[in-house]
């Protein structure tokens, strides 16, 4: 799921939060809103691929702060187009973030169904036209369905798996 470099000067949350297992009363919120804050109410016709939010929420992801990737992400699935390829893009993105993060509260059962339903995302992305300039047009799409099958056993994309899915990205 790696982004794109350019998310600026925005700060990295200052914990990951694990529901249940972080020290801390809660996730990072302060740092969350000022990303939150860079999303439009709506987006017109499609989610740019270089919008910081969205590029910010898979960096997230990519670092090891799945919740907060989860809820950066679902912030910039809320003002996509209705019925759009973006839309579908970001649910697969939000369920591996879920997913992993189930994986770091060690519930591999509940992560292997979240990385399926991602996998169905996408094979439904697969399925619609493309041919803009949104976010899910330049998304090798193919590449991220095939590391998740290759997984099926542990279902954990490693560092490694990340690093040669960002190879095929640029």
């Amino acid at each position: 799921m790696t982004a794109p470099s350019g998310t600026g000067n925005l700060p990295l949350p200052r914990w990951a939060y694990v529901p249940g297992q972080s020290e801390q009363a809660g996730a990072d919120y302060e740092t969350l809103s000022q990303i939150a804050a860079q999303v439009p109410p709506r987006f017109r016709g499609y989610v740019p691929a270089r919008h910081p939010a969205l590029r910010y929420g898979m960096m997230l992801n990519d670092h090891g702060y799945f919740w907060e990737s989860q809820e950066i992400l679902e912030a910039v699935w809320a003002a996509a187009p209705q019925g759009g390829r973006e839309r579908i893009l970001l649910r697969a993105c939000i369920l591996i973030a879920t997913a992993n993060l189930r994986l770091r509260m060690q519930r591999p059962h509940v992560a292997s169904r979240l990385f399926g339903e991602a996998l169905g995302q996408l094979e439904a992305l697969g399925a619609r036209n493309a041919g803009g300039d949104g976010f899910a047009d330049g998304f090798p799409v193919a590449a991220l369905a095939a590391l998740i099958k290759a997984k099926p056993a542990r279902p954990l994309l490693s560092t490694a798996d990340w690093v040669a899915f960002a190879a095929c990205r640029t």
